[in-house]
């Protein structure tokens, strides 16, 4: 394992945060605009990460957080057996590495799945920067509790859902997400590979193929390649929530 951050190539232009189009996703919504300029000395923007370049890496120094401009980024942990798990999926807007803020090193690797921009928070500047700023350390409260949030929800359904239920949580996630970045919730492309949705989701890669074969004849979506189109949001929502409406010992295996 490496044991240092690979940053990737940087911009020469350092575009506003306020004038980023996605601030009302990002930091900048946390702080007034007479603070703006602080939080703007302190980042780091334009660094550019090809698919496949590691973001930063497991075991590594934990130094900066990042947020993902734009592409998209996976995090994963390598098991004691050796094998990669996958954590989550990161979009525009999203903040990458809050799960290692009370580490020494990272908790996880983040990888790009496509071409990718990314401004680093070092953590250094940061700490003295949420003590200035009540508002941003509140909003990075708010950001790690969500953190702990998604984990739980990620533990529940790895635990008692379907792969149907699975797969349509996943799909009504980046839904919701792409939704927030005022993008279609109905019409996207997924950024991840069907064998990332399968190790997040603990299922065989198979698997996830019937299901979204079985989805689009059921006319639920329509999918060619990476390309979705959500035809029925509500029957998605319907089958998502099966695992929580249902005892445990009458949920289909």
């Amino acid at each position: 394992m490496a044991q240092s951050i690979k940053i990737g190539k940087s911009s020469s232009l350092k575009a506003s945060c306020q004038q980023c189009s996605l601030s009302n996703l990002c930091l900048p919504l946390a702080v007034s605009e007479d603070d703006l300029a602080r939080l703007e000395d302190v980042i780091q923007q334009g660094h550019i990460f090809n698919r496949g370049d590691y973001v930063f890496e497991q075991s590594t120094p934990f130094r900066s957080c990042f947020a993902v401009r734009s592409g998209a980024v996976k995090t994963s942990i390598v098991t004691e057996n050796g094998d990669e798990q996958v954590t989550g999926f990161f979009l525009p807007g999203e903040l990458v590495g809050l799960d290692s803020m009370s580490s020494a090193n990272y908790a996880c690797s983040a990888k790009a799945l496509e071409r990718t921009s990314v401004c680093e928070l070092p953590v250094e500047h940061l700490d003295d920067l949420t003590h200035k700023l009540p508002g941003l350390q509140h909003h990075f409260f708010h950001l790690m509790s969500q953190e702990i949030q998604n984990s739980h929800q990620l533990a529940l359904m790895l635990s008692k859902r379907t792969a149907e239920e699975r797969i349509a949580s996943l799909l009504l996630s980046l839904s919701s997400r792409f939704a927030r970045r005022k993008l279609s919730a109905t019409q996207f492309n997924l950024p991840m590979a069907r064998n990332d949705i399968a190790n997040f989701l603990g299922l065989a890669v198979e698997t996830v193929s019937r299901v979204f074969t079985r989805f689009q004849n059921q006319g639920l979506i329509r999918a060619r390649g990476r390309e979705v189109e959500l035809l029925d949001i509500e029957a998605l929502q319907g089958i998502s929530q099966e695992a929580e409406d249902q005892p445990a010992c009458q949920r289909k295996s």
